[in-house]
């Protein structure tokens, strides 16, 4: 771990706590700065809050006091979850505070190289693509960021010859200023978070934060299937190494049903563990990067060939009378699932959908429901979602919860028949998160086997 003087002696206020939070406040602790934290969470229900003082830090629990910046902190490291428009934050920025989220702490401090990887959709399944790529190159990948493991916790003890792949939000990247990874890649860029940054240009503009401070010694990897990304190629100083699964580019591509790099043929693309266009492209991008880092072409096909896919990203669970179930309530917008269901015969599909959306209808999804089997609707967007199924034809059925709609998607299946949790939409409305309503699924699907 690098030693940087930047915080040492300033007072740094640590707003939010959870995993990166935690992380961030023991770090800036070790670095000597003079660390408070303030989290909403009353102190006597905060184990974490707990610890920490504890350990000597200072919290500040139950509420966020306007007044605790009035204090003279030279930081605010924030959760990047909450909004730049919560009144702290707000407080902060007028103030002339920098903000901060921790990704910034891990490259200041990280003696390991760094791929940074962002985008709308695939971000979690190319991060982990990349690092078990570059494992099974013996190049020690160590996993961080928006995935589950705090980049600021995990880069105090990466080696120099370790390698950070790390996923990153928009929101992670608006807290950033001098942070420079060493290969950046944009999987793709579609409309989301909106409620968040406003417009899908200040969403855009967050993502490319990523590469701000790249130089032409520095690469970052993009996703030529989309304009966007070709105008975008223009705007770095970074040098450009595409992607594409519909054109022969500088890069990696698609041709014929094989992949290949820059001309070099690496594998067949039904060698990949994973079904769908999306995943396709979320292997080109991994080569890419492989490629550069100098992974040789056996151990790409082969990571590339055993990859199971990631929980609650069109994970394959498993098969229940020849009945084959798949995991992907990550899918909490249209697009995703328009990706997911790219990859399957839709005659022998019965899609799950539904949950907590915008207030959006759903006809873009429309031509990728046409000719599935059936679908089994529930949510609060399921009148929404029971429009789009009645325009494409679709037969369905009604589901109070996921438990419910798993059993009646089986009951409707027949033998060589998927079943697809592939909502569309946030699950706000029925459980705290993604990864609770696929657990759901995941929970249910056991029930069924016994």
């Amino acid at each position: 771990m690098k030693v940087t003087e930047i915080v040492k002696n300033k007072k740094v206020l640590v707003l939010g706590l959870a995993k990166s939070g935690e992380s961030a406040a023991r770090l800036l602790d070790t670095l000597g700065a003079i660390v408070t934290v303030n989290d909403g969470k009353p102190f006597e229900e905060n184990p974490t809050a707990q610890g920490l003082l504890e350990e000597g830090i200072r919290v500040v629990c139950g509420s966020h006091p306007l007044e605790l910046l009035d204090e003279d902190f030279a930081l605010m490291v924030k959760n990047p979850g909450i909004r730049y428009d919560n009144p702290m934050v707000e407080k902060a920025l007028e103030k002339g505070i920098p903000v901060w989220t921790e990704v910034e702490l891990a490259y200041l401090i990280s003696d390991a190289p760094i791929i940074g990887i962002t985008g709308s959709n695939g971000k979690t399944t190319t991060t982990t693509m990349i690092a078990e790529a570059l494992n099974a190159g013996n190049k020690s990948a160590k996993l961080c960021g928006n995935i589950g493991y705090p980049a600021s916790s995990v880069a105090q003890t990466a080696a120099n010859d370790d390698t950070l792949v790390m996923e990153l939000s928009s929101f992670q990247l608006m807290g950033t200023e001098v942070f420079r990874p060493n290969v950046a890649v944009i999987t793709n860029l579609s409309a989301n978070h909106i409620d968040y940054h406003g417009t899908y240009e200040e969403y855009v503009a967050a993502k490319w934060m990523l590469q701000r401070q790249m130089t032409e010694e520095d690469t970052i990897v993009l996703n030529f299937n989309q304009e966007e990304a070709k105008d975008l190629a223009q705007k770095t100083k970074a040098k450009v190494l595409p992607f594409s699964t519909k054109e022969v580019v500088d890069g990696a591509y698609l041709q014929d049903g094989k992949l290949y790099f820059k001309g070099e043929f690496i594998m067949d693309a039904d060698q990949i563990g994973v079904p769908g266009t999306h995943n396709i492209e979320n292997a080109l991008a991994t080569i890419a990067v492989a490629k550069l880092w100098g992974v040789d072409n056996q151990s790409i096909q082969e990571s590339l060939s055993a990859f199971g896919g990631v929980k609650h990203r069109l994970q394959l669970v498993g098969k229940i009378k020849g009945v084959t179930f798949y995991n992907d309530s990550k899918s909490t917008n249209i697009l995703a699932t328009q990706k997911a269901l790219s990859g399957f015969d839709n005659s022998k599909v019965i899609l799950i959908a539904g949950g907590l959306d915008r207030g959006n209808e759903f006809d873009d999804l429309v031509p990728d429901l046409l000719g599935l089997k059936k679908m089994v609707i529930l949510g609060q967007s399921a009148p929404r979602v029971q429009r789009a199924a009645d325009k494409a034809g679709v037969p369905t059925l009604a589901a109070k919860d996921i438990a419910d709609a798993t059993r009646k998607a089986f009951e409707a299946a027949e033998e060589g028949d998927v079943v697809l949790l592939s909502p569309a939409n946030a699950s706000w409305d029925m459980y705290p998160n993604f990864e609770v309503r696929g657990d759901v699924f995941l929970q249910t699907y056991e029930e069924l086997c016994n």
